[in-house]
């Protein structure tokens, strides 16, 4: 079992930037894969980015390229998803994820990939 704590939410005015932590407890962190997703009201959820169990690897979705930034720390067992030039469109519920898998370099936005969620945290960008 992992245990999965998401903070960092909140309302931040458009072009402002928010950092979101994801602290992790009980089986072994670096053995997870580790994925931000959000969702919006009325919408499915959705990848926002992800990383490798060594952090070599990440994937991003188009929507946040060049704005979002997802790192892991894996001796603070975090991982953590910079968010910089907010858009309203960017308002969600974002939750923090975990894949158990065997390969250090493995990252997946496949959203049912992933075993363990967190119970999420609000972002709002006003316009």
């Amino acid at each position: 079992q992992v245990q999965l704590v998401e903070s960092g939410g909140g309302l931040v005015q458009a072009g402002g930037s928010l950092r979101l932590s994801c602290a992790a407890s009980g089986r072994t962190f670096s053995s997870f894969a580790m994925g931000w997703f959000r969702q919006a009201p009325g919408k499915e959820r959705e990848l926002v980015a992800a990383i490798s169990r060594s952090g070599l690897n990440t994937y991003s979705a188009e929507s946040v390229r060049g704005r979002f930034t997802i790192s892991r720390d894996n001796a603070k067992n975090t991982v953590y998803l910079q968010m910089n030039s907010l858009k309203p469109e960017d308002t969600a519920v974002y939750y923090c994820a975990a894949d158990y898998h065997s390969s250090i370099y493995y990252v997946t936005g496949v959203l049912n990939e992933y075993d363990y969620w967190g119970q999420g945290t609000q972002v709002t960008v006003s316009s």
